[in-house]
């Protein structure tokens, strides 16, 4: 039943996927959620409009979560089969949406070639302001219009030319902290050049922000399995994360009618 209702809901796909540590038996473990959803355009905005006022995406048709605490390999191997389930076409108009870690990309590599890929804007911006703090000091009042001021540029400009523009900068502080905070942007950014095309998104209306599995991590991970300090067994919280994920992709009723059946 997934397959089906996925496959006649409305609306391009989208591939979430972020981790929540989670205290078991065998120590700290990372549990991860991930979601496929399938969402329709929302109103196309310039990277202005987005600054000032932001946006509010049309809600996924559908949405399937799962979660598991296997090692990474093995984490892509299920994203594969998962989106064969859904009848998932490895085209342009999937979208890949992360934090940016290196194995995520690397695996999704393997799962989808042509899917886009889209490192979360507000990762960017956080790498952003801390690289701010250290050029202004940590409570100038400077620090903060700079970051939304070079956000702006790296959305309207595109990553190849705001890189640019970075190397140049670095050039301009004799003090090493300060070289050192623009280079390690610099070095954040550059491996993800191919997955910051926010203008573009932007402009056809499509996401640009994991917000939808930073919610789930809380809704579906931590509001359960952190509740109280609790400690698991690893099978047991994986369990009890598959059942809430039943709950969060609307099909606990339907899971438990066929059981019964």
């Amino acid at each position: 039943r997934p397959a089906a209702v996925f496959k006649k809901a409305a609306g391009e796909p989208e591939f979430y996927t972020d981790g929540v540590t989670v205290n078991t038996t065998e120590g700290w473990r990372d549990l991860r959620l991930n979601v496929m959803d399938k969402r329709e355009a929302g109103v196309a905005v310039t990277p202005k409009q987005w600054a000032d006022s932001g946006r509010v995406l049309p809600e996924p048709a559908v949405r399937i979560a799962w979660a598991s605490l296997a090692a990474c390999q093995k984490q892509g191997r299920a994203w594969k089969r998962m989106g064969r389930k859904l009848g998932v076409v490895d085209d342009e108009n999937l979208s890949i949406l992360a934090d940016g870690q290196r194995w995520i990309w690397d695996q999704a590599a393997l799962c989808w070639k042509k899917a886009q890929w889209v490192l979360d804007v507000f990762h960017v911006s956080e790498h952003i302001h801390d690289c701010g703090k250290i050029l202004f000091g940590e409570k100038s009042p400077q620090a903060r219009p700079w970051a939304e001021a070079q956000m702006q540029r790296l959305v309207e400009d595109g990553a190849v030319q705001y890189l640019k523009d970075l190397q140049a900068l670095r050039a301009v502080y004799a003090e090493e902290p300060k070289r050192q905070a623009v280079a390690s942007l610099h070095d954040y950014l550059q491996p993800n050049i191919d997955s910051l095309w926010y203008r573009q998104r932007l402009a056809t209306g499509r996401p640009i922000g994991t917000g939808l599995i930073e919610g789930g991590c809380k809704t579906i991970v931590s509001n359960r399995l952190k509740l109280n300090s609790a400690r698991w067994t690893p099978r047991h919280a994986e369990q009890v994360a598959a059942l809430r994920c039943l709950d969060y992709s609307r099909l606990w009723n339907d899971y438990w009618a066929e059981r019964a059946a």
